[in-house]
């Protein structure tokens, strides 16, 4: 489940590229915070404590702004492609016992039936659950399954409190026997020319 963990941010004053630049630069990261009809916020954030949390999906904070405590759910962390460094994190203002909705992954476990191999066709499903109580993941299990199971939605076992919001025929694994390799056309001409040679050399012994 998602623990609240506590950050000290700070009101940010000054905006653009430039300051936002400044404010990595220092290890932090700018952030926004909106919802619940305020006005937004514009924050800045503690840089490795910030990253630590936001690992895992769905992350809810406490934030600390100028003495007064609130809670709020990463909606969006926005990442350098190259550095690996958050430029950027949009933050949702939620409260105790409120629901929320949310992307949640998921994780397959087991092993299919022998001679058996399973796609996973879908790695998240919508739910709606308490904003405090959001799972990190939800799994499903293939341990034994046979050629032609396929496990939907509707089977992922969901965490009390939560309701499912995908279609529950959404396809999350199905279950196949691996196609029988084609043999390579020219793989097969080299086959054909080497069973024509004996014979060859067999009317040349004739003659």
């Amino acid at each position: 489940m998602a623990d609240e963990a506590t950050l000290n941010v700070e009101i940010r004053t000054s905006f653009g590229k430039g300051a936002a630049r400044k404010i990595r630069a220092a290890d932090k990261i700018p952030a926004v915070l909106y919802g619940h009809g305020t006005e937004p916020v514009h924050l800045t954030l503690p840089g490795h404590q910030t990253m630590l949390l936001t690992r895992k999906a769905n992350a809810v904070l406490n934030l600390s702004i100028e003495g007064s405590n609130q809670l709020a759910l990463v909606k969006d962390v926005q990442t350098d492609p190259v550095r690996r460094i958050i430029e950027h994190i949009d933050l949702v203002i939620v409260k105790k016992g409120e629901k929320v909705t949310v992307d949640v992954p998921v994780h397959v476990e087991g092993e299919s039936g022998p001679g058996t191999i399973h796609v996973q066709e879908t790695t998240s499903i919508s739910v709606e659950v308490e904003a405090t109580h959001i799972p990190e993941s939800v799994s499903v299990s293939i341990e034994g399954l046979e050629e032609g199971s396929q496990v939907t939605a509707a089977d992922v076992e969901l965490p009390k409190g939560a309701t499912l919001l995908s279609d529950g025929e959404t396809l999350i694994v199905n279950v196949t026997v691996p196609a029988a390799p084609v043999e390579d056309e020219d793989e097969a001409a080299e086959g054909e020319e080497a069973d024509e040679a004996p014979a060859a050399d067999a009317d040349a012994d004739a003659e």
